[in-house]
């Protein structure tokens, strides 16, 4: 420090006591009143520790694939899962099945007691004799009637009209029409008791519940004794799995990723009952109806998923990664490299003015370009005489670690800065 002030002093003595000419004279004296500001500068605004002992990390730019994934989390169903309830109350006088066994197609199932319906099914029956009992009087009626309405007319015929009297003709007409009308009348009551047995037959049977499907009772909720209410609504009574062999996995697609998800992408997923096994499955749809949970919007996704062997059961949960699009030999850029940005080497005076005009600061960027059809503008900072300079990229699609790079002018090889280290001092 004492040495640099010495030195201006003679440098500004020689300037006074100097022969040349005054040209001269204005020129020394500038450059010294340059290198006072500099010095000053130095003291002032001293380069920070932090700047001078950091280093660049760089990543080499190459082509590879990009295999782009999008993750969702859901839980396993059947893709046939039935409820069978009752449509009758009643008390259960035994249950035929238990959890994890298989049924057929029409199999008992359980039984509620059938002793109210046996008797209802009882009276049903003589009901529908006693209408056909009816049914056969009046037909006999009505045989009386047209045979009495038969003579009379004879007789009217033999007699020239004489006799009956035409009053007595029509009441005998009238009688045999009143026969037919009770006939019929009959007749409908005998259909009436007919559907009344039938009815009663039908709810007899359903006493017996028996099984809508071939497939696994995967939940049962009673037992013997208990009293079933169907008076508002069925009760569900058992649960039963088409074919477990055939399930689905449904997934929450966040709203982010939703538009790159389309139905037949193939996916992979993971459960917590089998830690490292992966299980493939296939996009069956997409749902357009969104969900909203704790303000995360999300869609509906339908994988297919085969179980064969059995390994997978209903309710579990699972993590899907599902292939949106595979690119191969693609020129790559770390997406760490997107997000650095060089960091100033000294910081500018608060106040502005000459001195902190005077210094460095970090190399400007370029003006970034609105979104394109095909990606978007970015920047990254390569090396170049060992300073950070811009390059303006356009990238593509991105897997989370990689971008592709769709334009600009970086090429491969070429070493990206993807962040800042402190050297050893």
């Amino acid at each position: 420090m004492n040495d640099t002030s010495q030195s201006s002093q003679d440098l500004l003595l020689s300037l006074t006591r100097s022969p040349q000419s005054g040209k001269r004279r204005i020129v020394l004296l500038l450059a010294a009143t340059a290198i006072a500001l500099l010095l000053a500068g130095w003291l002032l605004f001293p380069v920070s520790n932090d700047a001078k002992n950091a280093g660049y990390v760089t990543e080499a730019v190459a082509r590879g694939d990009l295999a782009v994934k999008v993750s969702a989390t859901g839980n396993l169903y059947p893709t046939n899962q039935v409820d069978v309830g009752s449509e009758l109350s009643g008390i259960v006088e035994a249950v035929l099945v238990d959890e994890n066994d298989r049924v057929k197609h029409g199999q008992i199932l359980a039984r509620l007691d059938p002793s109210k319906l046996n008797d209802q099914v009882l009276k049903s029956q003589a009901a529908v004799l006693a209408a056909e009992a009816q049914v056969a009087q009046m037909q006999a009626t009505v045989k009386e009637s047209r045979a009495a309405l038969g003579r009379l007319r004879r007789v009217a015929e033999l007699s020239g009209g004489k006799v009956p009297s035409p009053s007595e003709l029509e009441s005998a007409e009238a009688a045999a029409v009143r026969a037919e009308a009770n006939e019929a009348n009959a007749r409908a009551a005998a259909a009436q008791a007919s559907a009344t047995l039938r009815s009663d037959q039908t709810n007899l049977s359903k006493a017996s519940i028996r099984s809508p499907i071939d497939g696994i009772v995967l939940t049962r909720k009673i037992e013997p004794g208990q009293t079933v209410a169907a008076s508002l609504q069925a009760p569900v009574l058992f649960t039963l799995a088409e074919d477990l062999a055939r399930m689905q996995l449904q997934v929450a697609v966040d709203e982010a990723d939703v538009s790159q998800v389309k139905p037949g992408q193939t996916a992979y997923f993971t459960v917590d009952a089998w830690p490292g096994r992966q299980y493939p499955a296939e996009i069956e749809r997409v749902g357009f109806g969104a969900q909203t949970t704790d303000g995360v919007v999300t869609y509906k996704t339908i994988l297919k998923v085969s179980n064969s062997d059995l390994s997978l059961r209903p309710g579990m949960t699972a993590t899907a990664e599902i292939s949106t699009a595979k690119l191969n030999d693609v020129l790559l850029v770390p997406n760490a490299a997107l997000r650095f940005k060089p960091i100033q080497a000294n910081k500018p005076a608060a106040s502005g003015g000459f001195a902190a005009s005077l210094m460095p600061r970090a190399p400007s960027q370029p003006k970034q370009a609105k979104d394109s059809a095909t990606g978007t503008t970015r920047t990254v900072w390569i090396l170049q005489d060992n300073q950070p300079m811009p390059v303006g990229i356009t990238i593509g699609l991105s897997d989370g670690r990689y971008a592709q790079v769709v334009g600009g002018d970086l090429k491969p090889g070429m070493a990206v800065i993807s962040g800042m280290q402190k050297s050893e001092k």
